[in-house]
């Protein structure tokens, strides 16, 4: 899937020239924690979040340094931070430096970006215009379009038992020992021996991804440890 495909379009943006209330009451009146914003011929030039308006002398909320943060605080960090804290233009308190998207990224990359950057949403953009915001919500919204269906005929049990089988086979956390799969009435039961608990789960959420596998019951067990050891 592609950014373009799950991102929230018409989304809402500010000016550059706006007040910080304006991006503020926007934010809220709209319901959203971000606004990218935007210059004169509509280009994306930042983003202004909760976060950079959380931090203000107008509500009390300003870091408080201790006093050797203070002996060795350099001019122009301090001159940074005062223009942050006090200034009312969303261009002084924006962040400038946005991590984007286009349309046609797929949404693995979109998700890396999301850990490596630590954040919470990506712009998309088209000719570094903004089109459309992709989040979080919007990834899980796209987990959940993957929502497997039950299929209109369900396969036989040995339909059943033999993909249960294959989805198993040749998967690097496989029992070396014989693991037993029955089917009835939809239903997986997997017997036999493995090594770790990790191994019983990784059957049992192989079995489950089958479609037309109803419930898995996992009877698999720990291989003792003196047939492990070779006693």
């Amino acid at each position: 899937m592609l950014a373009g495909e799950v991102m929230s379009p018409g989304v809402l943006t500010v000016s550059l020239d706006a007040s910080i209330y304006d991006a503020a009451e926007l934010m809220v009146s709209a319901e959203v924690s971000a606004l990218p914003v935007t210059d004169s011929r509509g280009h994306l030039a930042g983003i202004v979040s909760e976060a950079d308006l959380m931090r203000r002398t107008e509500i009390g909320t300003e870091p408080h340094k201790g006093w050797l943060a203070r002996v060795f605080a350099d001019g122009l960090g301090a001159a940074a931070e005062y223009v942050t804290l006090h200034s009312r233009r969303v261009r002084d308190v924006m962040t400038k430096d946005v991590v984007m998207v286009r349309e046609d990224a797929p949404l693995a990359e979109v998700a890396d970006l999301m850990a490596k950057h630590k954040i919470k949403r990506v712009p998309v953009v088209r000719a570094n215009k903004v089109v459309g915001i992709l989040s979080r919500a919007n990834l899980v919204r796209a987990l959940l379009s993957r929502d497997p269906k039950l299929p209109a005929e369900r396969p036989s049990d040995e339909a059943l038992r033999r993909a249960v089988e294959a989805a198993v086979k040749g998967q690097p956390w496989s029992s070396p020992w014989p693991v037993n799969v029955l089917v009835s009435a939809g239903v997986a039961h997997l017997w036999g021996f493995v090594g770790a608990d990790a191994a019983i789960t990784a059957y049992r959420v192989a079995a489950e991804n089958v479609p037309g596998v109803r419930k898995v019951k996992s009877h698999l067990r720990h291989m003792p440890a003196a047939v492990l050891l070779g006693v």
